[in-house]
């Protein structure tokens, strides 16, 4: 079977260090491991939509900045294909055929769904295409036979629903999706990073983010304004390390090369999280310490971002390029739920059959 990979993105705004440690980073990875024959990385407008539809330009200003966070990460278009979700119709008949297969109230069950209602305020007024994110999350997925999806934690229950549809379409009409399997980063602190506030969640609504496109002094700045242990207020008093901001980063970003080049008094985290614990060590030289971190791990970003800024028309032509590529390989999975359906009706005069 062919390994194919599908993952993606919403552009509601430009994407953050923990869109980065929790997917990016991952998908680059696979993508330079040579195990998948294809891979697909979609720039989610339509999905977008779904709770801006009063704002589209807002979406419609994000499609280059998050091209642009792909290429600055390495997603290279001559392994990966990029295109943008409303490029390609197919989705969209896909996922409504897949709505006669769940019901409402297992979409009212998905933990991902609720969460995202409760955050949105959505209780009272959902929108409709904002409650089947589920359904169309899992008509992109099997759409190019996905067989592995690389995503954050908080997606487990949308991959769920997803084998769900495909199981059931697969039951009902015959062998014909192809059931995606979950990567999660390797990491376990990557799974999700906490806003620099100290939020559970570091999102773009919030304002808690720290940019792959901030500029140096932006990451320093905000870095050094990061919510660490609160009962941490002289440098002699015992620090907590757990649920600290500041650390789960560096569980994160930080590397053994770095602590060498930066902090050479420390053998690794584990000794520095026991300094702090046992006091002694205090908040401003751990982020400064961070600061070093991140730094170095954005720079060849901010690189390559900067080389791609200067070549926009080539960046429209990549996701043009990666809109056909991503339709022709939808038309053919459409192709064969409307036969598995047996509404393929006038294909070889199958009305007469």
């Amino acid at each position: 079977m062919k390994q194919v990979i599908l993952t993606g993105d919403r552009p509601t705004g430009r994407l953050h260090v923990g869109h980065y440690v929790g997917s990016l980073k991952e998908r680059v990875r696979l993508q330079n491991s040579g195990l998948y024959n294809e891979i697909y990385i979609m720039i989610a407008d339509a999905q977008a939509l779904t709770d801006n539809a009063e704002h589209p330009e807002k979406v419609r200003q994000n499609i280059m900045q998050v091209a642009l966070d792909y290429l600055s990460c390495g997603l290279d278009p001559e392994k990966s294909t990029l295109f943008i979700q409303s490029m390609v119709p197919e989705l969209t008949e896909l996922t409504f055929y897949y709505m006669n297969l769940v019901t409402v109230s297992r979409v009212q069950r998905n933990p991902t769904v609720k969460a995202e209602i409760q955050m949105r305020n959505f209780e009272a007024s959902i929108p409709v295409g904002f409650f089947c994110y589920p359904i169309s999350q899992a008509a992109d997925i099997t759409a190019f036979r996905a067989t592995a999806v690389p995503v954050g934690e908080d997606q487990i229950p949308m991959l769920e629903q997803c084998k769900e549809i495909v199981h059931k379409f697969n039951t009902v009409y015959g062998e014909t999706l192809t059931d995606p399997q979950i990567i999660l980063p390797q990491n376990q602190s990557c799974l999700r990073l906490p806003g620099i506030d100290g939020k559970a969640k570091m999102s773009k609504s919030l304002g808690n983010c720290i940019y792959l496109s901030d500029t140096e002094e932006d990451v320093r700045k905000k870095v050094m304004s990061m919510f660490t242990d609160p009962n941490h207020l002289r440098i002699e008093d015992p620090g907590r390390v757990e649920g600290n901001p500041v650390f789960i980063y560096l569980d994160a970003f930080s590397r053994p090369e770095y602590f060498a080049e930066f902090l050479p008094e420390y053998s690794g985290l584990d000794e520095l999280k026991a300094h702090y614990t046992r006091g002694g060590l205090g908040d401003v030289k751990v982020k400064k310490f961070l600061n070093r971190c991140l730094q170095a791990e954005l720079a060849p970003i901010r690189e390559r971002r900067a080389y791609w800024e200067q070549r926009p028309e080539e960046v429209f032509e990549i996701l043009k390029a990666g809109c056909e590529t991503a339709q022709n390989t939808a038309a053919a999975t459409l192709g064969d739920v409307r036969r598995a359906m047996r509404i393929d009706y006038f294909e070889d005069s199958n009305l007469l059959k």
